[in-house]
């Protein structure tokens, strides 16, 4: 196989309110923190362990301020795109790094209406399937591929 692929499918919870950065073309850049949860049971010491990992999300344009509107701490999300690392000289002149999630497309998971009327209810234990429709959109790449086909 000659191809490759660079493709991310996450579902997890909002650790943060998405922070939105808007450009002089009217472009726009929202960000967010996501988790995921692992749990398994350790065979040795039959412990249930649990590990967290952090993802930084970044949505464009319209689907940032979409997210932004109707996303907040907490809610559960799936997200799919493709990963993008980052380089940069910092002031000290360090070279730092950023791995993020380039979303190209997401559904809402977590029922507001639900929410509502239980608001002691634990994200955590929110069903996969909304109740109601859920937002989606897919969303168009626009940077140029290299692709030779």
């Amino acid at each position: 196989m000659s191809g490759t692929l660079n493709k991310v499918m996450l579902i997890g919870h909002l650790g943060d309110e998405v922070k939105m950065h808007y450009f002089d073309d009217k472009n726009c850049v929202g960000r967010f923190p996501l988790a995921t949860n692992e749990t398994y049971t350790n065979k040795q010491t039959n412990e249930r362990v649990s590990n967290t990992e952090w993802h930084n999300i970044v949505v464009r344009n319209k689907a940032a301020e979409i997210c932004e509107k109707y996303l907040t701490k907490g809610d559960k999300v799936y997200i799919e795109g493709r990963i993008k690392t980052r380089k940069w000289t910092d002031d000290k002149g360090m070279e730092r790094y950023s791995t993020e999630i380039q979303c190209t497309d997401f559904t809402f998971l977590s029922n507001k209406n639900e929410q509502q009327n239980n608001p002691q209810s634990n994200p955590s234990q929110s069903m996969a399937q909304p109740q109601q429709p859920s937002a989606a959109i897919n969303m168009p790449d626009n940077e140029d591929d290299d692709l030779p086909f």
